[in-house]
C-alpha cells in the first residue's frame, strides 16, 4: 500500500493520459479538461500527504525515509545493475509540490484558454504526460531513471511547443527546442556513462558514497562528469549558448509556456545540480564555470528582454535571465538560495505567463477579427488596466515580484543569491546586479505598454476580462507570490533547514539591510525608468522605440546578441550546404555513378552478346559451319605438331 501511495503522484496524471487518449473523442470538453485537472490536483494532494509524513520523520532519517525500491530489477547487464526505485526526500518533496501545485493551476486555467480548440483532448493528454514526466525526473533515485524523466520532458516540450503545428513557425519552434536539447543531452549521457565507469553504480546513494570515499583519486573524473552534466543542464535550463530554444518555445499555447517556464522543463537542470551537489562540490573548477555561465546568462537575456515587443517573448527572456540567477547560485554552492528562487519564480512566472495569456485571450476574442494586428504585440495594447482590472492587479503583483520589490517573494529569493555572490564571487555579483537593473526596467516598460496610457488598437478598445476559470488560478498564484517569501525569511530560513539534509549544511543569515536597501532602490529605480521612458511611447503614429536612439546597442538587444543569426549562418546553413554536397556530388555523382556504371557495363555486354541470338536458322547454320571448320583446323594443327 505504502509503495502505491509513493508512486501515485506519477500514476494519477498517467491515468489521465490513458483515459483521454483512448476515450477523449467520445467525451465533452468539460469532462476532458476537468478529468485531467483533477488528477493533477489528486497528485498534488498525495504529494502534500507525503510531504507531511516526511516532515514527521526524524531529521536524520529524512534522506532515507522515502527511498522506495519497487523490487523490480530494471536493467542488469554485467556489472551494471540498476533497480527501479524512487526517492522522496526534502528536495524531491519540495519539487513535487511545485510541479503538481503550479501544474494543477495551469491545467485548470487551460480549460478556459483552450476552449474550442479542435485538438482539445490531445492537449490535455500532453499536459498530463508533461507533469508525470517531470515527477519521474524529480523522484528518481538513480541517474538512469532521472534521465528517462529528462528525455520524456524533452519529448513533451516538443509536442506542446509545436502543438499548433499547422502553422509552420510553431512546428519549427518545436523542432528547435528538440534539437538544441539533444545537444545538451548527448553531454548528459556521456556524463552518466562516465559516472558508471568511475563508480560502477548509477544510484545516487552509491555514487555519492563513492565520491566521499575515494576523494582525491577521482577528482579529475568528477570534474569531467560534473562538466558534462552541466552541459546537459545548459540545454534544459536554457543557459548560454544553448538558450536559443526557449524564446521560441512561446510558439505553443500560453499555458504551455507557463508550464515549461515555471514549473517543469527549465527547472530540471537546477534540480539536477542541487541533487548531485556532492559531485559539484568535489569539482571547484566546474563550480566556477557554472557560476560564471549563470551570471552571464542572467545579463545577456536580461539585456535582450529590454527591446522585445511580444508580451510573451519579454517573459521568455526574463525566464532565461532568472534561471541564470539560479544557476549562478548553484555554482556558488548556495543550493538553498537557488531552490528558494526556483520555487518563488515558479509562482510569479506562472502568474505572469498566465496573466499575459489572459491579456492575449481578451485581445483575440473581443477585438474585431478582420484586422491584421498581432494580439501579442505590446504596441497594439495600452490602457488595458481599465478593461481587465483583475488581470492588471495580478500582472502587477507578478511584475513587482520579478523586479524584486519587497515584501514580495522575488525580493527575498533574489537577495539571498546576490548576498552569496557578494561574499564569494565579486564578478558574479556585479553581473547579477546589472541584470537586476535590466529586470526592473523591462518590467516597468512592459507594465506601461500593456496597461497604461490609451488603447492603441481596436482589439485593446474592445477587450474584456477573461472568464473565471482563467482568473481564479491567477488569484491563487498572486497570493503565493505575495506570501512566498515567508518560505525562507532571513534569520528564519525554514526552507533552508528543511532542505539541508539533501543539499548540505545551511546557516541562515539575518537580513543584510544595506544590500536589501540597494536592491530595493534598483527595483524601484528601474521600474520608474521604464515608466518615464515609455509612458508617451507609441502614442504617435511613428511607433519607434525610444531606446532605438542607442543605435548598435539597441540592435544588439533587439537581435538577441545575434546568436540565432550566427547559428543560422554557421550550423544550419553549414548543415544544409554539407548535406546538399553529400547528396549531389558524393551520392548522385559518386556512389550512384559507380552503381549505375556497373549496370551500364552489364547492359552493354549483354546487348553485344544478345546480337548473336537473332533467331535466324541461316545465321545459326553459318555459325555452326564456322565452328566445325575451326575445330577441324585446330585438331589438324595439334596433330601435325605432335608428330
Amino acid at each position: 500500500m505504502n509503495q502505491l501511495l509513493f508512486i501515485s503522484p506519477i500514476l494519477f496524471p498517467l491515468l489521465g493520459v490513458l483515459i483521454n487518449a483512448t476515450l477523449g473523442k467520445r467525451m465533452s470538453e468539460k469532462a476532458i479538461g476537468w478529468l485531467a485537472s483533477l488528477l493533477v490536483v489528486a497528485s498534488f494532494g498525495v504529494s502534500l500527504i507525503l510531504f507531511a509524513q516526511l516532515g514527521g520523520a526524524p531529521e536524520d532519517e529524512r534522506l532515507t525515509w522515502g527511498a522506495i525500491s519497487l523490487g523490480i530489477p530494471w536493467i542488469q547487464a554485467g556489472a551494471l545493475s540498476v533497480p527501479f526505485g524512487f526517492l522522496i526526500d526534502p528536495l524531491s518533496a519540495t519539487m513535487m509540490l511545485v510541479v503538481t501545485g503550479v501544474g494543477a493551476l495551469i491545467h485548470i486555467y487551460s480549460i478556459g484558454y483552450m476552449h474550442g480548440d479542435p485538438r482539445f483532448a490531445r492537449f490535455f493528454v500532453y499536459l498530463n504526460l508533461f507533469v508525470a514526466s517531470m515527477l519521474v525526473l524529480v523522484m528518481a533515485d538513480s541517474f538512469l531513471l532521472m534521465f528517462v524523466g529528462w528525455e520524456l520532458v524533452g519529448l513533451c516540450s516538443y509536442l506542446l511547443i509545436g502543438f499548433w503545428f499547422t502553422n509552420i513557425k510553431n512546428a519549427e519552434a518545436g523542432r528547435k527546442a528538440f534539437v538544441v536539447n539533444r545537444i545538451g543531452d548527448v553531454a548528459f549521457i556521456l556524463g552518466i556513462l562516465l559516472t558508471f565507469v568511475t563508480f560502477g553504480a548509477l544510484t545516487f546513494a552509491d555514487v555519492f558514497a563513492g565520491v566521499a570515499r575515494r576523494g582525491e583519486s577521482v577528482q579529475a573524473a568528477v570534474a569531467a562528469i560534473t562538466l558534462l552534466l552541466f552541459i546537459g543542464a545548459t540545454g534544459k535550463s536554457a543557459q548560454i549558448p544553448l538558450h536559443v530554444w526557449l524564446p521560441d518555445a512561446m510558439a505553443g499555447p500560453t499555458p504551455v509556456s507557463a508550464l515549461i517556464h515555471a514549473a517543469t522543463m527549465v527547472t530540471a537542470g537546477i534540480y539536477m545540480m542541487a541533487r548531485t551537489h556532492v559531485m559539484f562540490e568535489a569539482a571547484p573548477s566546474t563550480q566556477a564555470v557554472v557560476a560564471l555561465v549563470g551570471a552571464l546568462t542572467a545579463l545577456v537575456a536580461g539585456y535582450t528582454a529590454l527591446t522585445q515587443f511580444d508580451i510573451k517573448r519579454v517573459l521568455a527572456y526574463s525566464t532565461i535571465s532568472q534561471l541564470g540567477f539560479m544557476v549562478a547560485a548553484a555554482g556558488l554552492g548556495a543550493y538553498v538560495a537557488g531552490m528558494f528562487h526556483l520555487v518563488t519564480h515558479a509562482f510569479f512566472k506562472a502568474l505572469l505567463f498566465l496573466a499575459a495569456g489572459s491579456v492575449i485571450h481578451a485581445m483575440e476574442h473581443h477585438g474585431h477579427h478582420h484586422h491584421p494586428a498581432d494580439p501579442q504585440d505590446m504596441r497594439n495594447m495600452g490602457g488595458l488596466r481599465a478593461k481587465l482590472p483583475l488581470t492588471f492587479v495580478v500582472f502587477l503583483i507578478g511584475g513587482l515580484a520579478l523586479a524584486g520589490v519587497p515584501p514580495l517573494a522575488g525580493f527575498f529569493s533574489k537577495d539571498e543569491i546576490v548576498l552569496d555572490a557578494l561574499k564569494h564571487n565579486l564578478p558574479v555579483f556585479v553581473l547579477l546586479t546589472i541584470s537586476a537593473i535590466f529586470t526592473a526596467f523591462y518590467v516597468g516598460r512592459q507594465l506601461v505598454m500593456v496597461f497604461f496610457g490609451q488603447p492603441r488598437s481596436d482589439m485593446a478598445r474592445h477587450a474584456q476580462e477573461s472568464p473565471a476559470i482563467m482568473t481564479a488560478p491567477l488569484v491563487v498564484l498572486a497570493a503565493l507570490t505575495v506570501l512566498g517569501g515567508a518560505l525562507n525569511l532571513p534569520g528564519v530560513g525554514a526552507l533552508g533547514y528543511w532542505l539541508s539534509p539533501a543539499v548540505g549544511e545551511f546557516k541562515t543569515h539575518p537580513l543584510d539591510v544595506g544590500l536589501a536597501g540597494l536592491f530595493t532602490l534598483i527595483a524601484l529605480g528601474g521600474l520608474a525608468a521604464g515608466w518615464l521612458v515609455y509612458r508617451h511611447a507609441f502614442t504617435t503614429p511613428d511607433l519607434t522605440d525610444p531606446l532605438s536612439r542607442l543605435g548598435p546597442l539597441y540592435a544588439l538587444s533587439k537581435n538577441a546578441w545575434y546568436l540565432d543569426a550566427l547559428y543560422q549562418a554557421v550550423v544550419v546553413k553549414g548543415f544544409y550546404t554539407l548535406s546538399s554536397f553529400l547528396a549531389s556530388v558524393l551520392d548522385l555523382g559518386g556512389i550512384d555513378g559507380i552503381v549505375n556504371g556497373v549496370g551500364r557495363l552489364a547492359r552493354g555486354v549483354a546487348g553485344w552478346l544478345g546480337r548473336a541470338q537473332a533467331g535466324f536458322v541461316r545465321a545459326y547454320g553459318v555459325l555452326m559451319l564456322i565452328g566445325v571448320v575451326a575445330l577441324v583446323t585446330y585438331f589438324l594443327i595439334v596433330g601435325a605438331n605432335a608428330r
